[in-house]
């Protein structure tokens, strides 16, 4: 497994925790930078499956 799928994933869990927080403080901001840390996450996620699979793996 590709590191970047590693740290996407984590980039992922940590948007989905802002976001909560967010919503739960009624937040705008912080909701809206849990959900650009989802989004970055996901990218990061999709490159590394990338290079998994030109790597064969």
């Amino acid at each position: 497994m590709d590191k970047d799928r590693v740290k996407g994933s984590m980039k992922q869990a940590k948007g989905q925790i802002k976001e909560a927080a967010g919503n739960a403080l009624g937040d705008a901001k912080l909701k809206s930078e849990g959900k650009a840390d989802q989004a970055a996450g996901k990218v990061q996620n999709a490159v590394g499956g990338v290079k998994d699979a030109l790597r064969g793996k």
